[in-house]
């Protein structure tokens, strides 16, 4: 074991008596490879195989929790029970390895495109067109449609404790339904689910709560229940750090197993709602570490960024790019071959890396993400 990053590899226990082997987590990226009825393909388990055997704990690609949720082609499902096998082929796949198998369950809402949705019904928390998706005016949900999607969370999580997952992840992050209800650019609704803070934040909690109650009802066994979000828009109106205090605050309430920042820079300061004399994360650490575990991201590339990371006081780090690119980052990190880890794709690698074809297509297109060569 290489000593100056040993605190990456130190195990860490849950509250709920679940432990994972180090503090690395694979981050959830869409990998846009999964059949089209919503089950996963061969290629698409065997590139979690290749990287799952570092890592503490991996969570997948969103899953959609219902149809009217289907925000990307090559989606896998957890909307029926029809699903729970190949739900439970991509779990095993994972802990066979050594890891723990976390399930991120979503509804795209208004970022849906029309065609993978039921008869085009795109809909959110109110009418008002995403910046991403602009040709789509949403439907606002009815309050009845609202409480029906807070059960197919409860749904998609009983599926995950069936299909022997070891958690699942709320998706309330990257613009979609659950942070879509939460913000005030995107929520125009005047009922129970919007119009105050308070309001705007019932969704969220709803899923949470009802997400609860299924792990109660349905296993005795340690299930993680984690919560990812963003926490700032880029928008009027959007969601400011202030707003995010407030919301990881009542999160923290609910006694979640761990709450997951979505960024592109672990580093990053706050926009507006906080000064600048902190980052994100560490706004967020300082106002709920000491009652939940914090997950930190965002281009944590080589291990000395790594070991910045977790010595900032967050518990947990999740890598995404770095381990498409290099699926024994943790492994090698270990070893003392930090310096072998290569920081460049050619566009040859796609069958060593074991990415699947419609992902490495996706990569090949991101000129100055994926630094391909």
């Amino acid at each position: 074991m290489n000593a100056t990053y040993k605190v990456l590899f130190d195990s860490f226990p849950f509250r709920n008596g679940l432990e994972v082997k180090n503090r690395i987590v694979m981050a959830p990226m869409t990998n846009f490879s999964s059949n089209e009825d919503g089950t996963v393909t061969a290629d698409e388990v065997n590139y979690y195989v290749r990287r799952s055997a570092g890592v503490g704990m991996v969570i997948t690609a969103c899953t959609y929790v219902t149809p009217s949720g289907k925000g990307f082609a090559g989606e896998f499902a957890a909307d029926r029970d029809e699903m729970i096998p190949s739900l439970r082929q991509l779990a095993a796949a994972i802990k066979e390895q050594g890891a723990k198998a976390v399930l991120q369950i979503f509804h795209g809402g208004r970022e849906c495109p029309p065609a993978l949705v039921p008869g085009g019904d795109v809909v959110s928390a109110g009418v008002i067109p995403s910046p991403k998706n602009s040709s789509v005016t949403p439907r606002a949900l009815s309050e009845s449609e609202v409480e029906s999607i807070i059960r197919d969370f409860g749904e998609a999580t009983r599926r995950a404790i069936e299909a022997g997952y070891d958690g699942v992840e709320i998706h309330g992050a990257n613009g979609y339904l659950v942070q879509q209800f939460f913000s005030a650019h995107s929520n125009s609704r005047n009922d129970r689910f919007g119009g105050s803070l308070e309001k705007r934040m019932t969704f969220p909690l709803a899923v949470v709560d009802e997400v609860k109650r299924v792990v109660a009802e349905h296993t005795k066994q340690p299930f993680l229940v984690g919560y990812r979000f963003s926490p700032e828009e880029e928008f009027e109106e959007g969601i400011t750090m202030e707003d995010t205090l407030k919301l990881v605050d009542a999160l923290a309430d609910k006694e979640l197993d761990y709450l997951h920042i979505s960024l592109m820079d672990f580093w990053s300061k706050p926009r507006r709602g906080a000064d600048e004399s902190k980052s994100r994360v560490q706004w967020i650490q300082e106002a709920v570490g000491d009652r939940v575990p914090v997950i930190g991201v965002g281009s944590i590339q080589t291990a000395d960024d790594a070991l910045k990371a977790v010595q900032s006081g967050v518990p947990l780090i999740a890598l995404g790019r770095e381990l498409i690119m290099e699926p024994d980052w943790v492994q090698m990190v270990a070893e003392g071959r930090e310096s072998e880890i290569r920081s460049t794709l050619t566009k040859e690698d796609q069958e060593r890396l074991v990415v699947p074809t419609p992902l490495w297509q996706a990569i090949i297109h991101m000129p100055g993400w994926f630094p391909v060569v």
